[in-house]
């Protein structure tokens, strides 16, 4: 195509004639030894042999025509041409436009060769998508989700895709419900006329220019939303969720700021306060390893594997505890090591309830506390409780603990919570709670 743009049907886009100055016809020469411009001739100076320069009558030469075919017989290069100007100024589809411009094939003919050899050629299809590619690859802003195509997603209403876009319509670029979307009533019965008083038709221009800053407004927060890639928000969500809970939670708080700086530096505020989350917990650890005087790697693996054994170790404890919790019930014991063993295997373990005793029958005596663990740090009154509710000081140390910790949480207990909170026998947690209430130690919400 590059080529095909010397072939112009206007003499006035080409140079003159180096020799006579006059304008150029095809067909004309070209010399093809002088360089970089073209040193162009009319046939009458060729033929007188004109020299000029550095140009010699004896240099190499080229005719340039247009009087020849290139796609199909019948049509010339110039005809080609010709054709291209014509749809660039008519418009695609105006082929009687077309004819009348080229004046020298028809309707028909214009359209049957434009749509062979334009549209529906493979070669310039691919050359053209080829092209077009690299347009948008050279000029696309990565901020923006969707950016404008040929095709562009059309989901319909209130489906999921649409939800999750937020109304937002690709082949429009705009919103299915904007921001302040009824700013254009207040304008709809304004009607400037000649009779109208001067303070109305000041009030009446005060008006429009209300309506303009709600424009503002409104484009202003669409930039926002199209910046910061906002439109799709289960992918805004999804990438979110790549940090870790902490650099979430500054995520969240900081979005409110993201609309006085861009989408770049909104997210190297983020990315930097990752690595320094990143750092601080790297600090730590080898804090953790210098206070347990580890002074290589090679230790700091030993130690890792060590500590990981003590917190086996210590579920094993706790473990230990649940087991002294059932071992005065055999049934209820029995269920608990199946579940174990189940565990143990990689099995779910079915959902048991563990049953208490009939009405009518004795109650169980009174749990012995020597010798379990945790029973020194229990006073009088504490003793009781776990030798009456038969549970182990240590299960019952750390359900006063987080009892105590959502008291002073929230302010307050409700009975339904601390039964949510530790899942043992509700009778239980309620002798627990009134308990608790009772000595002062949590208060009701």
């Amino acid at each position: 195509m590059d080529r095909l743009t010397s072939f112009a049907s206007d003499p006035f886009d080409k140079p003159p004639c180096r020799g006579c100055s006059s304008y150029l016809t095809e067909p004309y020469i070209k010399c093809a030894e002088c360089g970089p411009s073209p040193f162009l001739l009319c046939l009458q100076c060729f033929t007188r042999g004109f020299e000029y320069k550095k140009h010699q009558s004896d240099h190499k030469y080229e005719i340039m025509t247009s009087d020849f075919p290139i796609l199909e017989p019948g049509w010339t290069a110039q005809e080609e041409m010709a054709l291209l100007e014509a749809v660039m100024d008519c418009g695609f589809g105006n082929w009687q436009d077309v004819a009348y411009q080229m004046r020298t094939k028809t309707k028909e003919e214009c359209e049957s060769h434009y749509m062979k050899n334009f549209i529906n050629n493979p070669l310039f299809s691919s050359t053209l998508l080829g092209l077009r590619k690299a347009k948008d690859s050279r000029f696309a802003e990565g901020a923006i989700p969707f950016k404008p195509t040929d095709d562009p997603p059309r989901p319909t209403f209130d489906s999921v895709l649409s939800r999750d876009m937020a109304g937002y319509m690709p082949a429009r670029a705009d919103f299915m419900e904007e921001f302040d979307n009824y700013a254009e009533w207040d304008l709809k019965d304004i009607d400037f006329v000649d009779d109208d008083s001067d303070i109305l038709h000041a009030l009446k221009l005060a008006v429009v220019d209300i309506y303009h800053s709600r424009l503002k407004e409104r484009q202003r927060r669409k930039k926002i939303i199209r910046d910061h890639g906002l439109i799709n928000l289960r992918k805004f969500q999804m990438l979110e969720r790549c940090y870790p809970k902490e650099v979430q939670e500054l995520y969240d708080l900081m979005r409110r700021f993201a609309r006085v700086v861009g989408p770049t530096e909104h997210d190297k505020f983020i990315e930097s306060h990752a690595l320094e989350f990143e750092l601080r917990r790297e600090i730590r650890r080898l804090q953790e390893y210098r206070k347990a005087g580890i002074k290589s790697f090679c230790s700091a693996k030993v130690y890792e594997r060590v500590k990981r054994m003590r917190e086996d170790e210590r579920r094993k404890r706790t473990m230990l505890c649940d087991v002294l919790q059932y071992i005065q019930d055999g049934r209820a014991c029995q269920q608990w090591l199946s579940k174990q063993a189940a565990i143990d295997a990689g099995i779910t373990p079915a959902v048991t309830t563990i049953t208490t005793p009939a009405p009518g029958r004795r109650s169980a005596p009174p749990l012995n506390l020597t010798g379990l663990p945790g029973t020194e740090k229990l006073n009088e009154r504490e003793k009781e409780l776990c030798q009456v509710v038969r549970l182990v000081p240590g299960a019952y140390l750390e359900y006063k603990q987080a009892l105590l910790n959502e008291c002073k949480r929230q302010g307050g207990l409700r009975l339904a919570q601390a039964r949510a909170l530790i899942k043992i026998d509700v009778n239980k947690t309620r002798k627990i709670y009134d308990f608790l209430i009772k000595e002062g130690y949590i208060t009701k919400a």
